[in-house]
């Protein structure tokens, strides 16, 4: 069941219904590409899992990870998020790219400096901050 993940970015709240997303972005020094699944449930933000199609500069995969044609995909452990702070380097090869399980995406932290907050809203939509 869909739940609006709250997006509040360049000062404006984006609202999205889903139950499933994706983080995508480009390292900053090894220009390779790192994806993340996460998942909205009970008002949190859960990381399921995540996919680095190299390693080095920070990069190395963590045990357990398995290697496949896309990179090294493992299972992060870490706890539910209340919300999911993105910051904007100006750094990276590219902005973050958040992608739906039915294919819309939007970019995010386009412009140096502007942080993005992820979170999980409720039945009132986002008017519960981050």
């Amino acid at each position: 069941m869909a739940e609006p993940l709250c997006i509040l970015t360049a000062g404006k709240v984006l609202m999205l219904a889903i139950s499933t997303f994706s983080l995508s972005w480009t390292h900053s020094v090894e220009k390779t590409s790192w994806t993340e699944n996460w998942q909205i449930a009970g008002g949190q933000l859960q990381i399921v899992q995540a996919r680095v199609q190299g390693s080095g500069a920070g990069m190395d995969p963590p045990e357990g990870s398995v290697r496949t044609a896309q990179g090294w995909t493992y299972v992060p452990h870490v706890a539910p998020l209340n919300k999911l702070v993105l910051a904007s380097s100006g750094a990276t090869a590219s902005p973050w790219r958040l992608c739906a399980a039915d294919g819309t995406c939007v970019l995010l932290g386009e412009t140096e400096g502007d942080a993005t907050v992820l979170w999980s809203g409720d039945d009132t939509g986002c008017r519960r901050g981050p």
